[in-house]
């Protein structure tokens, strides 16, 4: 959250997570995918706020099966990916690698991040501070590998990777302990990594969220994000590997995990 905008974080579906952005000059507020009506909408009343915008990620259920309940009758614009509008509901902009976003007098740049799905995409908004990755990034982790490839999803990561260390990440899920869990298996000497689980299961036992998380976090600790490093792959036995081949087992490790 900057002076310029305000984020707010909705549980939903049990472990999934939407994301109200709001721009208090304009008055204007998107809703970053749309796993559940309820909850969605009772932040918007409590807050006073009425949905302009809706910005879907992914074409999985759990992130658009609320957004004919919440787009109304069409007040509220619903923006995706081009590339995959045969998925998604129906669109208002369809969008593409570089397209711009305008919620109010707030800008945000669309990121392509195939590898969880073909159409991922991301939302990047510098004056928030925030980046909208879905199950692309998460929170020590990175969504599956459904329909990409390694190749395609470690350099989405890249993207993600290269954005501003203090850039909230404003990702999908509650999996945050299970991917600490697993992160420790991989780097269990990693000291920032053995602090932050301290503090996901200070937060986890209040029943507050984890994400959003800070970008300079998840590079420090999320073994996905670091599979170029010399010492995690000496660690894991594939020491002078490839990137890509190193990030492919990491991804394996979890599928098993």
């Amino acid at each position: 959250m900057t002076d310029r905008a305000q984020i707010v974080t909705i549980p939903c579906l049990g472990d999934n997570y939407a994301f109200l952005l709001h721009d208090p000059e304009s008055g204007r507020t998107a809703l970053v995918d749309a796993p559940e009506a309820g909850p969605i909408q009772a932040e918007l009343d409590a807050r006073g706020w009425t949905l302009s915008d809706i910005l879907i990620t992914h074409h999985h259920d759990d992130h658009i099966q609320a957004v004919a309940a919440l787009r109304g009758a069409g007040q509220a614009r619903v923006w995706g990916a081009g590339a995959d509008r045969e998925r998604l509901p129906r669109l208002d902009h369809e969008l593409a690698e570089g397209d711009t976003v305008r919620i109010g007098g707030l800008s945000g740049r669309v990121i392509e991040v195939p590898g969880h799905t073909i159409g991922h995409i991301a939302f990047h908004f510098p004056d928030a501070g925030a980046v909208f990755t879905a199950d692309s990034l998460m929170a020590l982790g990175c969504g599956r590998l459904f329909e990409g490839s390694a190749e395609q999803m470690w350099d989405s990561l890249q993207k993600l990777a290269a954005l501003p260390p203090e850039t909230l990440v404003c990702s999908g899920h509650e999996y945050t302990m299970s991917n600490a869990k697993f992160a420790l298996s991989i780097e269990p000497q990693n000291a920032a990594l053995i602090s932050r689980i301290e503090k996901i299961r200070a937060a986890r036992a209040e029943d507050t969220p984890t994400v959003p998380s800070k970008l300079a976090d998840e590079l420090a600790t999320n073994p996905f994000l670091r599979a170029h490093l010399d010492d995690l792959k000496s660690g894991i036995g594939m020491s002078g590997q490839p990137d890509v081949e190193v990030f492919a087992e990491i991804r394996a490790r979890k599928d098993r995990f």
